[in-house]
């Protein structure tokens, strides 16, 4: 099974992820299919995730599952867990 979840860079104190496509049995740090984007939880808020929404609609279309994590900032981002746009 493919997830999307988060794979954790940066230093000591100073969190940055990347969100990332990779094999569920496959370590979190692990080697990735593909990068789909970044999470900075420390930045201000309005700056705090990017993502290429057009390649996190076709893995979630393909079968990807995201984390709980990666679903709220897919959310955030205005994007429905099934790949759908989110209007407000």
């Amino acid at each position: 099974m493919v997830k999307i979840r988060l794979k954790k860079m940066g230093t000591k104190k100073r969190p940055d992820y990347r969100i990332v496509v990779l094999d569920a049995a496959k370590p979190r740090d692990g080697a990735t299919i593909e990068e789909i984007g970044q999470y900075h939880p420390i930045a201000a808020e309005g700056s705090q995730t990017s993502f290429n929404e057009e390649r996190a609609k076709y893995w979630i279309s393909v079968g990807a599952q995201p984390t709980e994590i990666v679903k709220k900032i897919f959310r955030q981002g205005g994007l429905a867990a099934d790949g759908t746009k989110i209007t407000k």
